[in-house]
C-alpha cells in the first residue's frame, strides 16, 4: 500500500507505497504449516526507569486522505492505521512476518490457506471473527468502495478477485469464507508462497461491519470508530493533529506501554526539526538533506538514516502526448542526472535507481541497463537524437508540466530535474505544479497530469510489491503504462511450477521491459532519515519496510 511524502525520507505516495505499508523479512510460509511465535519490541529496557507519563508526539508529515482502510494508498495514512488495526499477520521489529489476528496458518499447496484466529476483541468488546475478514475483503474489492487498492487481492491471486473488481461477479463470490468464527479460508487461483507476507498490508486489515453499516462514511469519526489494535482514535483536528489513546480491549494490551499518541501533520521538514529541537516532537518524519551533516555533528545518534524498500520516480501519463511516445520518455530518462541528485543534493545514503525494485529486496537478481555505462555526453547525444526524431526542436520545444506534492525536498528535486533537461537538451520547457497531498493524489488517480513525482514503498519484502503496480490492470497504475509483454512476465511469475530462481529471472526480464519502454524515470532508492529523542526506546532501525509500531515504544525517564 502505498504514496510517499518526501524524497529522501519516508515514502509518501505511494504512489504509494505504499505503501502504503510494508511487510517482509523471512517468509515463514515456505513450509506447509505455520505456528509462528509472537514477537514484540526490540529494545531491552529492563534496567531502564520509565517516565511517569507515557505519551509520545510523532510528526507524520501530512494530513491523512482518510482513515478508512479501503480508501487510502499512502504511507502517512498507513502509519496511523497501523496503530489502530491488526491484520491476519503483522511484522516484528526486523520487518519479519509474525502472527497478528491469526495465531497460525497452514497450506498444503500454497493455494488454499487456512488461518486460525486468536481470541481477540474489537474496542467495543465484541469478538473479532473470521466473518469480519470476509466482510472486509469483499468490501475492498467491491467496485462500490472504489478502493485505490482494489486490485491488491487480484495481485495475490485470490479467486475471483479481478472479476469482483471488474463488476463481473458479486463480492460474495470472492475466494474467502469463514469456516467458523475462528477459522478463515482463503483460496487462490495460483500458488503464492509469500501470501501471508501480503496480509500485513493496510487494505487487508479488518473493519468492523456494524460500525461501517451504521455510520456509513462517518464510521471513522472518533465517536464512531471501532478498532482491534492497540490504539483508538480519540481526537482529529484536521491539518493539525490526530490523537490516539490506548485501547484496553487490545489482546496484547498488557505488553503496551505508551498511553497517548499525538500524530502531527507537519509537511515542512525544516519546521519538523525546529519543533523537535524545541521539545515539541519526539520523532520527526524527516531530516532536511541540507541540514543533515550539521545535525549529525550537533545531535549525534539522534539522527538515523536506515535504508528503506522504497523507490522515488517521475511518473509519465502514458494516455496522451507527449508521453505516449517512447522516444520522449527515453530522452528525459537518459538526461536526468541521478548521481547529482543522490550525491550532490540528498547526501543521506540513498542509491541511484536503475530499476524499480530496490536492490535490497529479497529474492531478486538486479537488472543493469546498457545506458548505465554511457558517459554524460553519449546520453545527451542519444537523447537529442530521440527528441529530434519525435519532432521537437528549438522552434518546436518539448513543453510539459511536472506535478509534485507540497514538500521542500520535492520542490528542490523538481527544480533540479527541470534544470537538467533544459541544460542538456535546450528545447525543453518544464512548468512546475505544486499541489497539497490530497489534491495531488486525486490528480494522479484521474490522469489529470503529464508527469508527476511519485514514490512506492514495499507492502511486503518481495519484488512483486513493486512490479505489480505497473501491470496494465492494477489500480495503483496511475500513469496507465500498458505492456502486454510486461503483464505476461508478471502473470507467469506465479505459475504452479515456478521455482524461486525462475521467478527471480522473470522479474529481471520484467525490469528489462520497463527499461526498454522507459515506463517511468526511476530516480533513487530511499533511506528514512529522522530524528529520535534519546529517551524514546524500542524504535527499530533495521526493518527495511519501515513498519514502526508505537506499542513497541517506551518513554524513559529524562
Amino acid at each position: 500500500m502505498k504514496n510517499l511524502l518526501t524524497p529522501a525520507r519516508l515514502a509518501a505516495t505511494l504512489g504509494f507505497g505504499t505503501l502504503l505499508v510494508a511487510c517482509g523479512g523471512d517468509n515463514p510460509q515456505n513450509t506447509n504449516t505455520q505456528n509462528p511465535t509472537t514477537q514484540t519490541a526490540t529494545a531491552d529496557t529492563s534496567n531502564t526507569e520509565l517516565a511517569d507519563t507515557q505519551e509520545i508526539t510523532i510528526n507524520n508529515g501530512a494530513e491523512p486522505e482518510s482513515l478508512d482502510l479501503h480508501k487510502v494508498s499512502g504511507v502517512p495514512e498507513s502509519n496511523i492505521l497501523r496503530q489502530m488495526f491488526v491484520g491476519l499477520t503483522s511484522t516484528d521489529a526486523d520487518g519479519k512476518t509474525i502472527p497478528g489476528m491469526a495465531e497460525s496458518w497452514e497450506t498444503a499447496d500454497n493455494k488454499v490457506w487456512t488461518f486460525k484466529l486468536r481470541d481477540a476483541n474489537w474496542s467495543n468488546g465484541e469478538p473479532v471473527t473470521a466473518q469480519d475478514f470476509v466482510f472486509s475483503l469483499r468490501r475492498l474489492g467491491d467496485p462500490a468502495t472504489a478502493s485505490p487498492y482494489a486490485t491488491y487481492l487480484a495481485d495475490a491471486k485470490v479467486v475471483n478477485a479481478q472479476a469482483v473488481v471488474d463488476g463481473k461477479v458479486k463480492p460474495e463470490e470472492l475466494g474467502v469464507r469463514a469456516i467458523d468464527d475462528k477459522t478463515l479460508e482463503i483460496t487462490l487461483s495460483e500458488p503464492v508462497p509469500y501470501f501471508p507476507d501480503m496480509l500485513i498490508h493496510t487494505s487487508v486489515k479488518p473493519v468492523n461491519q456494524k460500525a461501517v453499516e451504521t455510520h456509513g462514511d462517518r464510521w471513522t469519526d472518533p465517536a464512531n470508530i471501532v478498532v482491534n489494535g492497540p490504539y483508538k482514535l480519540s481526537n482529529w483536528q484536521v491539518n493539525e493533529r490526530i490523537i490516539l489513546e490506548r485501547n484496553p480491549q487490545y489482546y496484547d494490551d498488557a505488553n503496551t506501554t505508551i498511553n497517548k499518541v499525538t500524530l502531527l501533520a507537519v509537511p515542512s521538514a525544516t519546521t519538523d526539526v525546529q519543533r523537535y529541537k524545541a521539545g515539541e516532537i519526539d520523532i520527526t518524519y524527516d531530516v532536511p538533506s541540507e541540514q543533515s551533516a550539521q545535525l549529525k555533528k550537533e545531535l549525534g545518534s539522534q539522527v538515523i538514516e536506515p535504508p528503506r524498500l522504497c523507490t522515488y520516480y517521475y511518473e509519465f501519463n502514458h494516455t496522451k502526448a507527449p508521453f505516449n511516445d517512447v522516444r520522449v520518455r527515453k530522452a528525459l530518462s537518459l538526461t536526468l542526472d541521478r548521481d547529482i541528485i543522490v550525491d550532490g543534493i540528498l547526501k543521506q545514503g540513498q542509491k541511484v535507481a536503475y530499476q524499480y525494485t530496490p536492490e535490497a529486496t529479497q529474492g531478486i537478481n538486479n537488472y543493469t541497463p546498457e545506458w548505465k555505462s554511457w558517459d554524460k555526453a553519449r546520453r545527451i547525444e542519444e537523447a537529442k537524437k530521440l527528441l529530434t526524431e519525435a519532432g521537437y526542436s528549438a522552434s518546436n520545444p518539448l513543453k510539459f508540466e511536472l506535478l509534485y506534492n507540497t514538500n521542500e525536498q520535492h520542490k528542490t528535486l523538481a527544480v533540479a530535474a527541470a534544470s537538467f533537461w533544459k541544460e542538456s537538451l535546450g528545447f525543453v520547457d518544464v512548468t512546475l505544479n505544486n499541489q497539497e497531498w490530497k489534491t495531488y493524489l486525486e490528480t494522479r488517480r484521474n490522469q489529470r497530469h503529464e508527469m508527476a513525482r511519485g514514490g512506492w514503498c514495499a507492502d511486503y519484502n518481495e519484488a512483486s510489491t513493486f512490479l505489480n503496480t505497473l501491470k496494465s490492470d492494477n489500480s495503483n497504475n496511475n500513469g496507465k503504462y500498458n505492456s502486454p509483454e510486461f503483464d505476461r512476465l508478471m502473470n507467469a511469475s506465479l505459475g504452479a511450477d515456478i521455482t524461486p530462481e525462475a521467478r527471480a529471472d522473470l522479474y529481471t526480464q520484467a525490469e528489462a521491459v520497463l527499461d526498454k519502454d522507459s515506463a517511468t524515470i526511476f530516480v533513487y532508492q530511499y533511506t528514512s532519515p529522522r530524528l529520535i529523542q534519546p529517551y524514546v526506546s524500542g524504535f527499530s532501525v533495521v526493518d527495511p519496510l519501515g513498519q514502526w509500531h508505537v506499542k513497541n515504544l517506551k518513554i524513559n525517564k529524562h
